[in-house]
């Protein structure tokens, strides 16, 4: 039994809440009391009393001061499942990966790869962007054919580049002599 003083006190106090809140308790006390009347010698929680707590905590912010038959701590561990499931919910892929990339730009970046052995990823994906396809470097080079390096690439390289840059190469040779007087010209 409580002292009548604080009842009284408690009585006072409830003048100065909000009839939302005390609609709340009451409601939150009348579900105790129906799971004390069911007493075994422990409390049996049904689903539906543990789906009342969980909804209750998450609408009043004193529900733990109202709480008697179990600890708060155990009400919010009643709630990770259900946070479980909504994120779940919320994750879920309406779509798997990446967008499909369609057969022609698959059928040119083979093209390109073939006709152009010394091309790579970046390249490629430059050309086909100049074409007008959306197409992002990564997904380029995901489809563009790996292959090993023959010992004949570099020399191939080296014998192209001079071929393509003829008209823009200017050949010197630069030499020093040493004077009589021990000076460099």
């Amino acid at each position: 039994m409580t002292h009548p003083a604080s009842a009284f006190l408690t009585y006072i106090s409830s003048f100065l809440r909000s009839r939302h809140d005390l609609g709340l308790e009451i409601l939150a006390l009348r579900q105790q009391i129906a799971m004390l009347k069911r007493q075994r010698p422990r409390p049996h929680l049904k689903r539906r009393d543990r789906l009342f707590w969980v909804a209750l905590s998450s609408l009043c912010d004193g529900w733990s001061d109202a709480i008697v038959v179990v600890k708060p701590e155990t009400v919010v561990g009643w709630r990770q499942p259900g946070f479980r499931l909504y994120w779940r919910f919320r994750s879920r892929a309406s779509h798997t990966g990446r967008r499909r990339i369609s057969i022609e730009i698959r059928a040119a970046t083979d093209v390109m790869t073939k006709e152009n052995p010394s091309w790579g990823a970046p390249r490629i994906h430059g050309e086909l962007v100049k074409l007008g396809f959306d197409i992002s470097e990564r997904s380029v080079s995901r489809y563009v054919a790996r292959r090993k390096p023959s010992p004949d690439d570099a020399r191939r390289k080296w014998l192209t580049f001079p071929g393509n840059h003829c008209e823009v190469l200017a050949a010197m040779d630069f030499f020093s002599v040493s004077t009589s007087t021990f000076r460099w010209l």
